[in-house]
């Protein structure tokens, strides 16, 4: 296969950009030219990891601060959710829009993640290449995943659950539709935003539709792959932890198996209080718990442990449980160590993970805003009953880690050939000097 020039646009937080750093890697270990687009302060991030990187868009820290200070996200009110979502969506559409356009001249094809898939789609049919969006949650119009991520959501009937999917597509087409008319060389019209089926376009599912009964039957032509987890280096994970900080290592394996608490990039705005509740549910239940986080003061004592970050793959099968956001890669992490999960969510898919854990008897959810002490402690409680934390070592134990070669897979087979490209080119050449 002749290299392809491939860019991967994937804007976000770090748990939105790992997935195309590690597509990236794998795409460049075959011989491609990758790019990776990513976040302006993601850029170092993704360059550490060995791949060609550059920036595009708004910082993404500014866009969690955003969110933080929009009360709309903490109401009960799913509309006014909905809305701060989409006006969320929209902040740096257009500086997104024009760093990478001008980035994507010239390549074989456009990959891109959710959170700017729309971005990504126009600037794929402007440039007039394929364009894949790696989707880390079923968005598509589906009766069986519930479009309200609540107890009561597997309640709603198939057809209007599928009804329920449609609409939020379209409002998300109808937010950004402005946004895209802005653009003097934009070609999507209002409710054509990154349509499934449309040409040049493939949605590639990476997660495993196992957490999702019935998914597969209702998208018949999905291309799923599995989650895009960073492929095991063989070692059991008492051998890997060794590779951490050493005063950590001996921590982890010094006493019973903690309880990991960590939030990713969510903007936690009272650390202290964050680090108050997790150390009394952990006294209380008797449990040691290792909180991670940059904004949490580093220290480790003998029964709570603080640091900035940790190898998931190192540390999560020594633990009991994880208490975590529910990010679409951090439940990954989780369920791929085979434990427990107690979601707290902050937003967009991760209330839907915590649903899914929760249905599939994998841990226990609730809502980041409505922690206390009292409540933590009675979702660990359920968490690791025994049947659970069978349940979750069940499977650990078939998690396919082969995501990213899967999705890798796919890329490959959609750019166009070089040489067949090549020749084609020479023969309009040819034909127009004629």
């Amino acid at each position: 296969m002749h290299p392809k020039k491939i860019l991967l646009a994937f804007a976000g937080s770090r748990g939105d950009a790992q997935p195309g750093v590690l597509l990236g890697r794998e795409l460049l270990g075959r011989g491609h030219d990758v790019t990776v687009a990513v976040s302006p302060n993601l850029v170092e991030f993704a360059s550490r990891h060995g791949v060609s990187a550059v920036p595009f868009g708004l910082d993404s820290d500014e866009l969690l601060r955003a969110q933080r200070d929009d009360r709309r996200f903490r109401q009960l009110n799913p509309v006014q959710r909905v809305r701060a979502v989409l006006d969320l969506q929209r902040r740096g559409f257009g500086e997104s829009a024009r760093d990478l356009l001008a980035v994507a001249r010239g390549h074989d094809i456009v990959v891109t993640g959710m959170a700017c898939e729309e971005v990504a789609v126009e600037v794929a049919r402007h440039h007039d290449i394929p364009v894949a969006a790696v989707h880390f949650f079923p968005i598509r119009p589906n009766p069986s995943v519930p479009v309200v991520a609540a107890g009561w959501g597997h309640r709603i009937p198939g057809p209007l659950n599928r009804l329920g999917w449609r609409a939020l597509t379209a409002a998300r087409a109808r937010a950004l539709a402005p946004e895209l008319a802005a653009l003097p060389w934009a070609t999507a019209a209002a409710g054509r935003v990154g349509v499934p089926g449309a040409q040049g376009y493939t949605a590639i599912q990476a997660y495993d539709p196992e957490m999702f009964p019935g998914l597969a039957n209702h998208l018949p032509r999905a291309v799923f792959t599995g989650f895009p987890v960073p492929v095991d280096d063989g070692l059991p994970a008492s051998a890997r932890a060794f590779g951490l900080d050493a005063e950590l290592a001996e921590w982890l394996i010094a006493g019973p198996a903690p309880v990991y608490a960590g939030f990713g990039s969510m903007p936690v705005a009272d650390p202290v209080a964050v680090e108050a509740m997790v150390r009394e549910a952990g006294r209380r239940l008797g449990l040691r718990v290792l909180l991670v986080g940059p904004m949490f003061r580093g220290r480790i004592g003998a029964e709570l442990a603080m640091v900035d970050q940790v190898d998931h793959r190192a540390v999560l099968p020594l633990c009991a449980a994880a208490v975590h956001h529910g990010g679409a890669g951090t439940t990954a992490a989780v369920l791929r160590a085979g434990v427990p999960s107690v979601i707290c969510s902050v937003q967009a898919d991760q209330p839907y993970w915590g649903r899914q854990v929760e249905a599939l008897g994998l841990g226990a959810t609730a809502p980041f805003a409505s922690l206390t002490a009292n409540r933590l402690e009675r979702l660990l409680i359920r968490a690791t009953e025994p049947d659970v934390r069978l349940r979750a070592a069940a499977y650990g134990a078939r998690f396919r880690d082969d995501g990213v070669r899967r999705a890798a897979d796919v890329v490959e087979s959609l750019a166009p050939d070089a040489a067949a490209r090549d020749a084609a080119e020479l023969s309009a050449a040819t034909i127009g000097g004629v």
